[in-house]
């Protein structure tokens, strides 16, 4: 798979498997996919009656990776293997954060969403939060419509591959991540996890909240709180494994339709469910105030 199936050439250059790559060579890979669509890297759709502008986005380049993980990774759980290869044969653009309260609430105004007033409610520049992936499938297509591009939600796959960003660690930023990093349930960090340690005080100060995005580094790739802050709704429905996944990143036929594929961790969840290969079900129905989404624009 990692030389041959992923082989064929897109305009200006192949889809390599990105984990061979350098930090200069995987920047390098994302301003040349930027160039084939005539983008920046970092770039917003205008909305077509001039009223405004969608979420911030970066392009993602094509690519093969390897997604899941392993027995040998801290943390690993049964419903992460095996560890497959996986081509992305498109480019797309990614948001660079969840979306906020503030943009969601723009969407809720125009269409008469109705906002339940027994649920907390963030604002501002905070992630949306009790939603249900139909009301953020709502917003995809408003959004779509505003700015006369495809918006949706990201397959499991083309979350993973982002938020790897070319690492094949547990976390885009390598081995072990603090809460410089991530923004995770203070009380069970990674390393001290792994190495057996007890603290009698957290490292870091607990917030049991989110965070406003864009408050700690990006990947690689320019991507805001991939790991912790809030999970983060895909569009493939849960499968227990990785057994029989599709090696083009399509979501499985065989996912239970009632139950939908959440990443990244969140401020409520301890470090190992930040890392890259980490992923829980959550029923289509079902909310929470450590729940949001990003969205994803394609580009072909």
């Amino acid at each position: 798979m990692k030389s041959s199936e992923c082989s064929t050439a897109v305009e200006g250059g192949s889809r390599p498997f990105v984990h061979d790559l350098d930090e200069a060579t995987l920047r390098e890979l994302q301003q040349q996919a930027a160039a084939r669509h005539r983008l920046p890297v970092h770039f917003r759709d205008r909305f077509l009656d001039g009223s405004g502008e969608g979420p911030e986005l970066a392009v993602i380049p094509a690519g093969s990776f390897e997604m899941g993980s392993d027995a040998r990774e801290f943390g690993h759980r049964p419903e992460e293997a095996p560890r497959h290869y996986v081509c992305l044969r498109h480019d797309f653009a990614l948001g660079r954060h969840v979306i906020t309260a503030e943009q969601f609430e723009r969407f809720r105004a125009e269409t008469g969403w109705y906002l339940r007033p027994d649920l907390i409610w963030a604002r501002g520049d905070y992630p949306v939060i009790n939603i249900r992936i139909g009301d953020a499938e709502r917003y995809a297509a408003w959004l779509s419509e505003k700015t006369g591009q495809r918006y949706r939600l990201p397959t499991e796959a083309e979350w993973e591959y982002a938020c790897r960003a070319g690492s094949l660690a547990p976390f885009a930023f390598g081995d072990n991540v603090s809460c410089r990093e991530v923004h995770f349930n203070a009380a069970f960090p990674y390393v001290e996890a792994r190495e057996k340690r007890r603290w009698f005080l957290p490292r870091c100060s607990p917030l049991m909240k989110a965070l406003p995005v864009g408050s700690l580094p990006p990947n690689l790739w320019g991507l805001h709180e991939m790991h912790g802050n809030v999970q983060e709704f895909t569009c493939s429905p849960w499968i227990a494994h990785h057994a029989h996944a599709n090696r083009d990143g399509t979501p499985g036929a065989a996912g239970d339709p009632k139950r939908i594929v959440v990443k990244g961790g969140s401020w409520f969840d301890p470090a190992v469910l930040a890392r890259s290969a980490a992923r829980l079900p959550r029923l289509r129905d079902e909310l929470d105030v450590n729940l949001g989404f990003r969205l994803l624009r394609e580009l072909d």
